[in-house]
């Protein structure tokens, strides 16, 4: 299993080694072992998702109030996205950026999206499906979007007509959202971080 740092604090591209023959292939999607040496903290397991979705459908970008915040561990089982990854943490270095990563059946990658960061996806396939492993259960209060069509951020989806839900139709715009109060701390997410791993500096960027 191989990890791969993204552009965007605490995010990882992790690409499986897969084993196969005549018969089929075996992989390991998941290890709390290899997550913990990444990260410095064990991934808690609340809830496990599915989402299955036509081509040209955008979901996202959604987010969670931090604490407890929602971390996710996503990957494809069929069919093939583009993952994409933004930071909505208020005083982050990165503040707007995204990241886009394919996940697919082929390479059978999985991102990993902490507390406090945006994700969201479009569907290259029909029938596209996205298994999540997630750090806390669904919290309607706390769970939150970004219109994922917002030019500010300027996400390049690979579809001509993107296809979203009422819910993200009718989501702020990053700026909208900031001004609402509605986004993450920076900070504050750092800390929540630090906490889960021990870490009594209460996540100071000492950089």
């Amino acid at each position: 299993m191989k990890i791969r740092e993204l552009g965007i604090e605490g995010a990882l591209e992790v690409t499986p080694q897969q084993h196969g023959d005549p018969r089929g292939l075996f992989l390991e999607w998941f290890k709390a072992e290899t997550f913990a040496a990444a990260t410095g903290h064990p991934f808690t397991l609340a809830q496990a998702n599915m989402s299955v979705s036509a081509r040209g459908v955008v979901r996202g970008v959604h987010f969670a109030d931090v604490p407890p915040g929602q971390a996710k561990w996503v990957t494809c089982v069929r069919g093939a996205v583009v993952d994409v990854v933004v930071d909505v943490r208020v005083g982050s270095p990165t503040f707007g950026r995204w990241e886009a990563v394919r996940l697919d059946d082929v390479d059978r990658r999985a991102v990993y999206i902490p507390e406090g960061l945006g994700h969201g996806f479009c569907a290259l396939t029909d029938d596209a499906t996205l298994a999540y492993l997630c750090s806390t259960g669904y919290h309607p209060a706390g769970e939150h979007t970004v219109h994922p069509l917002d030019p500010d951020l300027a996400i390049d989806w690979p579809a001509d007509a993107p296809i979203l839900s009422a819910r993200d139709e009718a989501a702020p715009s990053l700026a909208a959202a900031r001004e609402a109060g509605l986004l993450p701390d920076y900070d504050a997410c750092r800390g929540y971080v630090s906490g889960l791993k021990g870490d009594e500096s209460g996540g100071k960027n000492t950089r």
